[in-house]
This record gives structure tokens, C-alpha cells and sequence, in this order.
């Protein structure tokens, strides 16, 4: 397999959270390396709203797994972090999703690549925007930047480090 650019969007809200997005960055880089970072950005929780707030960041680098390698990799990493299932959109110790793989549109019963919901959520667009705010998302028309700059009060804000 050659080598592929990723995009992997991190989130965590329980516990100590810069200590799980560091853990997780750690593990991670056995099978990706992981070139360069965003800032880190507290944002308030999408989808259900009775939980803590999140630190998300987005990582790029590369790998030589396939997707379905790769988020079979993450998902291990979660597990071995001490992720447990808990309700759709609520409170996680570490969530590891794929946003992007090269310019590969994916889709399948486990993955879909770009990540479906990556245009609606500023706490993926945000730290995206610091990494290549001028990409065009696969089967997308606008830029990184521009699809930021539709989320009027996103509720993302960078970490003083």
C-alpha cells in the first residue's frame, strides 16, 4: 500500500483531557505519523448538549494502512485508552474519526470518507483551518476556510497553551 494523507479530527471530554489528546497522539503514531498538529480548541458539545465541554484538535500526517486498516487501528487505540460505549454524541474520555484520506471519496457500512459531517462542525472546520485552510474537501466546492467561515457563533475557541 503507498503511502496516504490523513486528516484525523480528536475530541475528548472527560477526564483529563489534554493528557488523553496527548496519550492518543502517542498511541496513534505506531501507524500514522503525524506530521503537523493544530491548536487545541475547548468547544461546547454538538449534538447532545448535557455534557462536559470537549478539546478537539486535528492531526495530519501519513500512513500506509487502507481506511478500513486505519479506523480499525483508531478504534483499537480508543479501546486500549479506556473509551466504553456509552449514547451516540455523548461524553467521551477519547474519539479518534477520520476526516480525510488523500482525496479519496469512501464509502462503506463502517466508514465513510470525507467524514459525513465534516462541513457542519466548527470544532473539525477550526482546527482544520490552521492545518490547510485553502483545501477544497473532496466532492466539496468550497474551501476549508470558507465552509468555517458559514458557522456565525460556533462556540470553538483556541486553548491558551
Amino acid at each position: 500500500m503507498k503511502e496516504a494523507r490523513v486528516f484525523l479530527g480528536v475530541g475528548t471530554n472527560l477526564g483529563d483531557r489534554s493528557a488523553n489528546l496527548s496519550n492518543a497522539q502517542t498511541a496513534v503514531s505506531e501507524f500514522v505519523i503525524i506530521e503537523k498538529t493544530s491548536r487545541v480548541y475547548e468547544t461546547a458539545p454538538w449534538g447532545l448538549q448535557d455534557q462536559p465541554d470537549f478539546l478537539n484538535q486535528v492531526w495530519e500526517g501519513t500512513t500506509t494502512l487502507t481506511p478500513l486498516d486505519l479506523l480499525h487501528h483508531l478504534k483499537e487505540v480508543e479501546t486500549r485508552l479506556g473509551r466504553k460505549p456509552s449514547v451516540r454524541y455523548g461524553p467521551r474520555l477519547i474519539d479518534i474519526d477520520i476526516l480525510l484520506y488523500s482525496n479519496l471519496m469512501f464509502k462503506s457500512a463502517e466508514l465513510i470518507i470525507p467524514h459525513p459531517h465534516i462541513s457542519e462542525r466548527a470544532f473539525v472546520l477550526a482546527p482544520l483551518a490552521d492545518l490547510e485552510p485553502d483545501m477544497v474537501i473532496p466532492g466539496m466546492q468550497h474551501t476549508v476556510s470558507q465552509l468555517l467561515g458559514r458557522h456565525k457563533s460556533h462556540g470553538v475557541k483556541p486553548v491558551e497553551s
